[in-house]
């Protein structure tokens, strides 16, 4: 057996001792010794292999994957701009705390800085956002190699899930590896290529933290951002606060979830009586609550089990492991709150009655998806869409770690093949774009349940909403943030041989989303760019009303 082989066979038996069970690979020569090993993995039912031909796509459906199981999965590349297309999802995971292992193949240093091809600077590509880099040494046919693989394996896995920091996130293993790059027949390794026979190599525990106790007194809302899990609800309703959820907090459901809160943080008189914030998770959503989070009046905690957290504002008091609330707040405070979003809905529904909009479009997503169901959502306008509705299932996911468009469909991809049921995406269209490659998906690979959502307003609606969308700068706001594209969605998708729908009426909508989502298919939703501002100004003015 050749060092290369050898190395490989012993890597990804180490990544399933410790946990893997879904790859990626992109295709490349020199990645080749791992492609070929976990090819073998896959036909041995060990784990289960994906393959992708863009190296950004499979990043991205990694993400996918790690989102939908919570283990980490390595994607493997070849040398060169291969491994830099992973930067985006290597970005995404580092902010979202995401166990992604990037293992970027390389040529052995002796090549490096020759003008040899296909071959760069490879080393610590990815910046501070890895948890860990670390260059495996070139394979050699020597004694104490095994016990140097399956221990940096094992590390580096322990370092993206945190199991000592309890700070998840990428990791980066830059693996050279020389000719010859396929299985040779040779002499036997000079030692067992087996590992522990208990499991990994290093088993590594966690370190444990104490909860800070919290007591009732001042008007406290607890806002829940996305990743804030069940924790964020326990403690709202432990306390009976109000709970401000964005649609991917995993936290969005009970007593204490107040739906409108955006709207009426803008509308309502109750938002100036807030005197306290217990933050969980990581908040990006919506200015309302950002603002929330500046005011010098209010106290803000942080709930942050890791090294980071989230205080963009400068304003957070204390930043806490967890949170014991020690009794409840007898006050009417959360009555409340309840009562006004009560009162918010029908005026909220009111505004959404006639035809379809952004919001319209999410409610109804969110209805079919049910409670219980999968949706994967995209960042700008569906997020802020969906976070709107009543009905915002709790297995929302959201790339909400640095809150891009790119490699949506990809990630929506991964989720469908880990839920390994009915799964739902509400994509805008620039997002449909940017990843359309992740409709590409090979003959012999795993075929996700995934029905794609797509809001197509053509071009950039969100931007409409903000500062530059103001009348006043309507000279160059269609070229520059507009950026109408027209493209035929339904002709690109019969390209990839993907079934597609076009729904234009609400009616429509939940008469292409009614049927069992088997397979992979695209649901088109066309709705006018121009009445996103209004629609939003309506919509605070109607709550205000109240």
């Amino acid at each position: 057996m050749n060092p290369s082989t050898a190395f490989a066979t012993v890597v990804v038996d180490e990544l399933i001792r410790c946990g893997v069970r879904e790859a990626v690979v992109a295709p490349g020569s020199r990645s080749a010794p791992l492609a070929l090993a976990l090819a073998a993995a896959d036909r041995d039912g060990r784990l289960r292999l994906h393959v992708r031909i863009d190296e950004r796509t499979a990043g991205f459906l990694a993400i996918g994957l790690i989102r939908g199981t919570g283990l980490p999965v390595p994607v493997v590349t070849t040398s060169g701009t291969a491994v830099a297309n992973l930067h985006p999802a290597a970005l995404e995971a580092s902010h979202s705390g995401l166990p992604l292992i990037v293992l970027s193949a390389d040529r052995p240093p002796a090549l490096r800085g020759s003008g040899a091809n296909q071959t760069t600077d490879q080393l610590k590509v990815f910046g501070s956002a890895v948890r860990m880099f670390h260059e495996m040494g070139t394979p050699v046919r020597e004694v104490g190699q095994v016990a140097y693989w399956r221990s940096q394996v094992a590390r580096a896995v322990a370092n993206a899930v945190g199991a000592r920091s309890s700070d998840p996130g990428p990791v980066q293993l830059n693996c050279p590896l020389a000719e010859p790059l396929v299985p040779t027949d040779g002499p036997e390794w000079p030692e067992s290529l087996s590992g522990r026979s208990t499991g990994p190599w290093t088993a590594i525990h966690a370190a444990a933290g104490q909860p800070s106790a919290v007591s009732p007194g001042p008007k406290t809302v607890v806002v829940a951002g996305d990743g804030a899990s069940q924790a964020a609800r326990l403690a709202a309703e432990a306390g009976r606060w109000p709970l401000f959820a964005e649609p991917s907090s995993r936290a969005r459901i009970g007593p204490s979830v107040i739906s409108a809160y955006r709207l009426l943080l803008q509308a309502s008189s109750l938002a100036d009586q807030i005197e306290r914030v217990l933050v969980f998770g990581h908040p990006t959503l919506s200015r309302p609550i950002s603002k929330l989070l500046a005011r010098p009046d209010v106290e803000v905690i942080v709930v942050s089990p890791t090294g980071l957290w989230p205080d963009p504002a400068r304003r957070a008091a204390a930043v806490v492991t967890g949170l014991e609330v020690t009794e409840a707040d007898t006050t009417n405070w959360l009555d409340s709150w309840q009562q006004a979003d009560q009162q918010a809905r029908p005026a909220i529904d009111k505004v959404l009655a006639d035809d379809l909009s952004g919001p319209r479009v999410a409610a109804i997503v969110g209805e079919a998806v049910g409670a219980d169901g999968m949706l994967v959502v995209a960042s700008s306008n569906p997020v802020r869409d969906l976070d709107l509705a009543q009905i915002v299932p709790i297995r929302t996911i959201a790339n909400r770690g640095l809150a891009g468009i790119d490699g949506t469909i990809s990630t929506a991809v991964g989720a469908a093949l880990a839920n390994a049921g009915p799964t739902y995406a509400l994509i805008g269209d620039l997002a449909f774009l940017h990843d359309s490659n992740g409709l590409v998906i090979g003959p012999d690979e795993a075929r996700p349940d995934l029905r794609i959502v797509v809001v197509n307003d053509n071009g950039g609606g969100i931007f409409s909403t903000l500062e530059q969308g103001d009348p006043t700068h309507a000279t160059h706001f269609e070229r520059v943030f507009g950026t109408p594209h027209n493209v035929d969605l339904g002709a690109l998708c019969s390209a990839t041989g993907t079934p597609y729908e076009l729904a234009e009426t609400p009616d429509a909508l939940r008469a292409a989303l009614a049927p069992t989502v088997a397979g992979l298919s695209v649901v088109e939703a066309r709705i006018p760019r121009s009445g996103h501002r209004p629609l939003n100004e309506a919509l605070v003015a109607a709550v205000k009303q109240l």
